[in-house]
C-alpha cells in the first residue's frame, strides 16, 4: 500500500494516467454512487429556476442513467437545485420508476413556519433522504439562521427523523456556522457539500482556524463530499498535482470513513480513482460507495447496486 502523504507528483500523474487500469489490476471495477446531480426541466409550463443557462435542455432520470452508466456509476442521489418546495414532489414522482436513482436530497427551509408540516409529509417517503441548506439560494443563510431558536427547534425535529442535512456551498463562515449548529443539535447527521471547491486559505492563521473547525466537525456525525474537481480554466486539462494538496488536506482530516464521492466528469473521476486506489482498494471502495450508505441512509433499488454485508 502506498502512503498518500508520500506520493510524489510523478507518482500521482502516473497513477492518474493509468486510471481504470489501476482498478482492474486489483480486481473488478469498483461500483460508484454519484451523490451529487441535479434534475430539471425548463420546458415545463412553470419553467425551472435552475439551470441558469438560457434555453438549457431538460436533464431527466434517463439522462442521468445515460451519462452515468459508461463511467461505472451504478446509482445516484439527486440533490435539489430548486428553491421551489413543490419541486420536491416533482422529483419524487419522476424518480419513482428509475431504480438507478436511490433517492434525493430535497429543499425545505427551516426558517419558514411551514417547515414541520412539509418535513412530516416528505420524510415518510423512503426516497427522501434529507435536505440541502446553507447559502445556496438568495435569502438562505445558515450563518444567521443558526442563532434563531425556532430554527434550532426545527433542526432538532429534523434530526429525529434520521434524515441528512447537506450544507452547501462551502465558505469559511458556513463551516463555522455548521459547527455552531451541531453544537446545538448534536444528533444531526451532516454532509459538507462541494468541500474541495473551497480553496485552502493562504493566510496561516485562517488556515489553522479552518482546519480546527473541520477537525472538530469530523469528531461529530459529519461527512465531506468531494464532488468532482473544479478548475479555473475550463479549456486546460486537469492536472492531478494541482488537486493533491487540497485532497490531502481533506483526507487527512476526514479519513477514509467520512468522505464520499460525487460527479460524472471522467478526467476528474480518473484522478480520484488514482488518488484513492493509491491508499488501497478498501479505502477506494469506502470513498466511491460504502460511505454514502451511512451518510445518506439510501436503500438499494437495483441489482447492480452494492450493499453492505
Amino acid at each position: 500500500m502506498i502512503d498518500a502523504n508520500r506520493m510524489t507528483r510523478r507518482t500521482l500523474l502516473a497513477a492518474a494516467a493509468a486510471g481504470a487500469h489501476t482498478v482492474r489490476a486489483e480486481g473488478d471495477p469498483i461500483p460508484i454512487i454519484d451523490t451529487q446531480f441535479h434534475l430539471y426541466d425548463p420546458t415545463r409550463p412553470q419553467g425551472a429556476p435552475y439551470p441558469f443557462t438560457p434555453n438549457a435542455p431538460p436533464f431527466l432520470p434517463r439522462d442521468f442513467r445515460e451519462s452515468a452508466t459508461p463511467l461505472g456509476i451504478v446509482g445516484g442521489i439527486k440533490v435539489e437545485a430548486s428553491p421551489w418546495v413543490e419541486d420536491n414532489l416533482w422529483v419524487l414522482m419522476i424518480i419513482e420508476n428509475e431504480p438507478m436513482i436511490v433517492g434525493m436530497v430535497g429543499n425545505l427551509d427551516p426558517v419558514k413556519p411551514e417547515f414541520r408540516e412539509y418535513l412530516d409529509r416528505y420524510h415518510r417517503n423512503k426516497l427522501f433522504l434529507g435536505i440541502r441548506y446553507g447559502n445556496v439560494w438568495e435569502g438562505q443563510d445558515l450563518v444567521t439562521a443558526v442563532h434563531k431558536p425556532e430554527v434550532i427547534a426545527n433542526m432538532k425535529a429534523f434530526a429525529r427523523t434520521g434524515l441528512t442535512l447537506e450544507v452547501a456551498n462551502p465558505r469559511l463562515d458556513l463551516i463555522e456556522a455548521t459547527l455552531r449548529l451541531t453544537d446545538k443539535v448534536p444528533d444531526l447527521r451532516v454532509v459538507l457539500g462541494h468541500l474541495q471547491a473551497l480553496p485552502l486559505p493562504t493566510d496561516q492563521q485562517v488556515l489553522n482556524s479552518y482546519s480546527n473547525n473541520l477537525r472538530e466537525l469530523r469528531k461529530r456525525n459529519v461527512y465531506a463530499k468531494v464532488s468532482g474537481l473544479s478548475k479555473a480554466n475550463p479549456q486546460a486539462p486537469l492536472d492531478p498535482a494541482v488537486y493533491k494538496p487540497v485532497l490531502d488536506f481533506i483526507w487527512d482530516i476526514f479519513g477514509e470513513d467520512f468522505i464520499v464521492y460525487a460527479g460524472r466528469n471522467k478526467p476528474a473521476l480518473d484522478i480520484l480513482k488514482a488518488y484513492t486506489m493509491a491508499m488501497g482498494r478498501p479505502a477506494a471502495e469506502k470513498f466511491f460507495w460504502k460511505n454514502s450508505i451511512p451518510a445518506f441512509k439510501w436503500v438499494r433499488r437495483d441489482s447492480k447496486q452494492p450493499q453492505l454485508a
